[in-house]
């Protein structure tokens, strides 16, 4: 964000965004059935009544939280995706997957154990952008290795997410910068070399 000077400041979360990050570590934790509407406004200072003037519901908590990263992903993959240079295109996307990964260890968790709980037309959406952002990844790795049948191709992408995901179980061994090069080069090998 630009301030009139020009100068750059720090964004400033959202009301909706502080109640989206405090239901994602209660969902994380608890499960979304563990967790109410009542503790999920107490983790960001309001009663439970408060929290309906930002959202009608649990659901919908639930369901903001998974589009917003569905699209946020999506988005950012569709940027990445478009470097000419496939190699340099594959080598963004694993870096963008693996800090977002690394940085939402919460969202990894709700998006894997929850996604059945969101309404239909949200859950809906959410797939479509998966399979879009899914997509992004096939079209660079076929770029990358023209040879590579679609399925195979398909396929190798979805396994590589399952090691990228697993960030909520497996970052806490080493520090940051020591798990997001692991991935890095294990996810890169095993895509080249499928």
């Amino acid at each position: 964000m630009t301030s009139p000077a020009g100068r750059t400041t720090p964004e400033v979360p959202t009301r909706r965004a502080e109640i989206l990050a405090a239901a994602a570590e209660l969902f994380a934790r608890r499960g979304f059935h563990g967790a109410s509407i009542g503790d999920v406004g107490r983790a960001v200072g309001l009663t439970g009544p408060a929290l309906y003037r930002h959202f009608s519901g649990k659901e919908a908590v639930l369901a903001e939280m998974l589009l917003d990263i569905s699209q946020r992903l999506h988005a950012e993959g569709l940027r990445r995706a478009a470097e000419p240079e496939p190699g340099r295109a594959l080598d963004a996307l694993l870096s963008w997957h693996i800090a977002f990964a690394l940085d939402n260890p919460a969202l990894i968790t709700v998006h894997e154990r929850e996604l059945d709980n969101v309404p239909e037309a949200q859950r809906h959406e959410i797939r479509r952008l998966q399979r879009a952002y899914v997509e992004e990844w096939v079209h660079v790795l076929r770029r990358l290795r023209p040879g590579l049948p679609e399925d195979r191709t398909r396929a190798a992408v979805h396994a590589c997410f399952g090691l990228l995901n697993s960030t909520p179980y497996s970052a806490a061994a080493l520090d940051r910068d020591s798990m997001a090069g692991l991935l890095h080069a294990m996810a890169r090998s095993a895509l080249t070399t499928a």
